[in-house]
């Protein structure tokens, strides 16, 4: 199953380089993915365990990956 995150509290970013540089900061970003158990949770780097997700940004439209 294929995660979505969005930036957490209102944030948004304008390049892939801005989101990357977010995650790797531990910055937090928000599930969105309809029917994950975790839908609505916040989520960061050191909580990933490992895995890649896809990232939504620039108002919602473009979408990048990050690993965790």
């Amino acid at each position: 199953m294929n995660v979505t995150l969005v930036p957490a509290y209102g944030r948004d970013y304008r390049s892939q380089k801005e989101v990357k540089a977010a995650w790797d900061a531990g910055q937090d970003f928000q599930i969105s993915c309809f029917g994950h158990p975790h839908d609505g949770r916040y989520i960061n780097k050191p909580q990933a365990a490992g895995q890649s997700y896809n990232v939504r940004y620039k108002r919602l439209t473009q979408i990048c990956v990050v690993k965790g």
